[in-house]
């Protein structure tokens, strides 16, 4: 119970984050906004006197702002406010409002990794390489694990902290990978501390997880206790904001890369089930992890709206640049008729991975 509240909590914000900047970056650009609310279904709360019906609905995944103008009628086209309708606004202003959502959740992730950042957290030695001074209680994690590799056998799980290998009780990564590449299949003893309790498995290294090499199947990073000053923690924070806005985006194009050659894993892919358990983990470890947390949710909230396709604000930007090349307005009744499809799609995906999220639960 306590895991969904928090997770409810959690989308409400980015959702909330997410259509405050469609609704700001229109109303700056004199752009009429009728509507602003959380969630679909029955309503909830409803109030506002003014032009804009402000509203929290029963459902919180998703949420909408009722632009004047952004599915063309012909209110919006030739009424009394058109010229306040988003369809008459200039091309570079439209892409502006369309993008807004993306924008503030990158920027409110680059605010949460500030705080975090700022207020402590366990991080990378390798990725804030020139404060190695500032680290405390460095160590060894087990940072991945893969499938049906030698680790995952012995037990070993993603957050074990390594901490000897056979004989030795003072290792590094480099000790770990060099011991396994000249094995030649002979068995290494790993010790580790899980949830403060020590133990030891044996691991025998094998040919094929890396080409050309003997290997356990594991990825490690060296990480410590991190604590920046606050201007530090500004530049860190954006610095890591497009770091993983980086790699967000490279694992999103190998995942469609693979969907056209036919080996895309779609167990692999979290809906809002999976995305609940992650979270409501993230909680148990503590409020710097339910952060980081939000922060990786939020970016990936935003690089997913920026895929150019119908619905999303990706799609409706690239019918703004196609206008712009063709120099006439796409037929409202086509832009509608596609946006509404590609919503019926997303809504299709959503229940498909949902179900193998229950699925999963179950088996």
């Amino acid at each position: 119970m306590l895991t969904t509240l928090i997770f409810l909590i959690v989308l409400a914000v980015l959702i909330f984050v997410h259509e405050l900047g469609h609704f700001l970056i229109a109303k700056w650009n004199g752009i009429r906004v009728d509507e602003f609310k959380i969630g679909f279904g029955p309503k909830l709360l409803a109030w506002g006197k003014g032009e804009t019906k402000y509203g929290l609905n029963l459902i919180p995944f998703g949420g909408f702002v009722k632009i004047h103008g952004e599915n063309p009628d012909d209110d919006s086209i030739s009424g009394p406010d058109k010229k306040r309708s988003f369809v008459h606004k200039k091309g570079w202003q439209k892409i502006l409002v369309l993008a807004a959502g993306v924008s503030f959740n990158f920027i409110f992730a680059w605010l949460i990794y500030v705080i975090v950042f700022s207020s402590g957290v366990t991080a990378s030695t390798t990725l804030f390489d020139k404060y190695q001074t500032s680290f405390k209680n460095t160590r060894i994690i087990v940072s991945g694990i893969s499938a049906k590799s030698p680790a995952e056998t012995a037990g070993l799980k993603v957050g074990d902290i390594l901490t000897g290998l056979n004989q030795q009780e003072t290792i590094s990564v480099t000790d770990i990978q060099n011991s396994a590449q000249t094995s030649e299949g002979r068995t290494l003893t790993l010790k580790y501390l899980r949830e403060d309790k020590s133990g030891s498995v044996e691991i025998t290294p094998v040919q094929g997880i890396i080409e050309g090499r003997y290997a356990l199947g594991i990825s490690m990073d060296n990480v410590g206790d991190l604590r920046l000053p606050f201007f530090s923690a500004i530049y860190e924070g954006g610095r890591y904001t497009l770091i993983m806005i980086r790699e967000t985006t490279v694992g999103l194009l190998h995942f469609f890369g693979q969907i056209f050659q036919g080996q895309a894993n779609f167990a692999e892919v979290s809906g809002p089930i999976g995305i609940a358990g992650i979270v409501g983990s993230a909680a148990q470890m503590g409020f710097t992890y339910l952060l980081m947390i939000t922060a990786l949710i939020s970016i990936n909230l935003g690089v997913i709206n920026f895929i150019p396709f119908p619905a999303l604000d990706g799609g409706r930007i690239l019918f703004v640049l196609i206008e712009g090349i063709i120099r006439r307005p796409i037929a409202p009744k086509y832009a509608n008729t596609v946006n509404a499809t590609g919503f019926v799609l997303l809504m299709i995906l959503m229940v498909i991975v949902t179900y193998k999220d229950i699925v999963k639960l179950i088996w």
